[in-house]
């Protein structure tokens, strides 16, 4: 079906996360306030990876692309309720609507593969250490960051293909509080279980591919902890992993959550706590979790404090 016909759309309107007039200034604040963190702690985290030589390493290398990635991921997804309270205008052009969508699922295809890459570089500094600088060079870490940005956007260009050339839309209203991939397959006119089937399908290869490259290197550190006799080394072999693999399992739980259910059962209601936690909560955490438990993080972090006080 071409734009000349009725059911055609030039641009969607976005319904948000409530109706509900009494929570649209607490959810802007909430969001508001997650979005800041967000910003705030990223920021930190690059600026100090940046300015200070002892973090020059390859774990804080793809930290920062990490930062880099949560910082885009909260600014192309919540930067429209911020706007849609402030302005009242809640459309978008088909155009920006599909390029939000390609940037955002880019994006999410880009941190599980960086995390992968985080969980070689732990599998190699914990069972062979002796040869760490050697494999992880900087030509190492840069081809493999590299891979990583490029084909996290390669996969997602057949979503995009797909509900882009679908012009035919059932209604112009997203339930959703910006173009995701499953509202816009719920409102195609196109055969939705093609759409469906395609969005399971390249689901399930994003996440099974990324997952099993995180969740391999992993088997083989646990295996070479489990050797160590002393409890004090298998404690510090364990910690400089449990940060990381903290930021893994909460990552995959959600997006299994919400994508990785068949279409026609899906709630998008539901989907919005799931996409909310998703583009806000965990962009968010990330910093805390990396720095909170991070000796070298906080280290750096008092030196700065201390060289501004002074």
């Amino acid at each position: 079906m071409n734009l000349t016909d009725d059911s055609a759309v030039s641009f969607f309107v976005i319904k948000g996360i409530s109706d509900a007039p009494e929570l649209q200034v607490p959810i802007f604040l909430l969001v508001l306030f997650m979005y800041l963190l967000t910003l705030g702690g990223n920021m930190t985290i690059l600026l100090l990876v940046c300015s200070d030589p002892q973090l020059h390493t390859p774990m804080y290398f793809f930290l920062c692309n990490l930062s880099i990635m949560d910082i885009l991921s909260s600014t192309v997804t919540l930067h429209k309720i911020l706007a849609v309270f402030i302005t009242g205008d809640n459309t978008v052009p088909f155009l920006a609507c599909m390029m939000q969508m390609f940037i955002f699922t880019s994006l999410v295809c880009n941190e599980l593969l960086i995390l992968a890459a985080m969980s070689y570089d732990r599998y190699v500094a914990i069972c062979n250490p002796l040869r760490y600088s050697t494999v992880m060079s900087q030509r190492v870490c840069a081809l493999l960051s590299f891979f990583c940005w490029l084909l996290g956007f390669l996969e997602s260009i057949p979503h995009v293909v797909v509900l882009s050339q679908s012009f035919c839309y059932r209604s112009k209203e997203i339930n959703h509080f910006f173009c995701d991939i499953l509202p816009l397959v719920k409102l195609s006119c196109s055969d939705s279980s093609l759409s469906g089937l395609l969005m399971f399908t390249c689901g399930l290869f994003l996440s099974i591919f990324p997952f099993l490259s995180t969740l391999i290197p992993y088997v083989f550190i646990i295996n070479a902890v489990m050797k160590i006799r002393s409890t004090t080394g298998k404690y510090k072999a364990f910690y400089t992993c449990s940060s990381h693999l903290f930021v893994v399992i909460l990552l995959y739980l959600t997006l299994v959550c919400q994508y990785l259910r068949p279409v026609s059962q899906d709630n998008l209601d539901s989907n919005k706590f799931f996409s909310l936690f998703n583009t806000a909560a965990v962009p968010m955490l990330n910093p805390l979790i990396y720095s909170l438990k991070n000796k070298d993080v906080k280290s750096a972090l008092r030196q700065r404090w201390c060289r501004t006080k002074t």
